[in-house]
């Protein structure tokens, strides 16, 4: 488990299903992702791939204040012979949107990243069309890298531009800092 002030990164198991499900099925959390969950079957299968995944750990968020859970997130693509993980998979119910929940989630798996697996490259990717998560990763400071065009297609049938982001170990110090500001804030 990762903790911090506001929020706890528990291993994702079967058990979070059901709250899970009451956070995260309303439509508008997956307008822009590559895949959906519209129903509490749907969330069930969603972790259930989320565990099977040998490149993954997956995480369920919950908001200490309320003991609820904010939503899930994950490390994924880990690449351990190359120094660098992944993280995705980001989705919050929509009353932990725009709080600090984010800042502190990704503060944690960043720190985990950096100093526990002495991973030298993390990134972080998004459709172009999901200004909210752009924004927001822009804003905790990693850097843009690109576009890969008609990079994947999603569950709806659009084929998705996915921008890719990073933070490389030597940025790691000012942008620890730099997410300990914001958090204080």
């Amino acid at each position: 488990m990762l903790a911090g002030n506001i929020v706890e990164l528990e291993p994702l198991s079967l058990a979070h299903a059901g709250e899970l499900s009451a956070i995260g099925l309303d439509a508008s959390l997956w307008e822009v992702a590559s895949e959906r969950v519209a129903t509490a079957g749907e969330m069930t299968a969603y972790i259930e791939r989320a565990l099977a995944d040998s490149k993954a750990q997956a995480f369920a968020v919950r908001h200490r204040a309320s003991g609820q859970l904010a939503g899930s997130t994950r490390y994924m693509n880990h690449e351990p012979a190359h120094r660098r993980v992944e993280i995705g998979a980001t989705w919050y119910g929509l009353a932990y949107q725009r709080t600090a929940v984010n800042t502190e989630c990704k503060y944690l798996l960043l720190r985990h990243a950096f100093e526990q697996m002495e991973m030298n490259r993390v990134e972080l990717k998004t459709d172009l069309r999901n200004t909210r998560s752009r924004n927001a990763i822009r804003r905790i400071g990693a850097s843009e890298e690109g576009t890969l065009r008609r990079h994947m297609i999603t569950w709806s049938g659009h084929v998705r531009d996915t921008v890719y982001y990073s933070v490389i170990r030597e940025e790691w110090p000012a942008l620890k800092k730099h997410l300990e500001e914001l958090m204080a804030r």
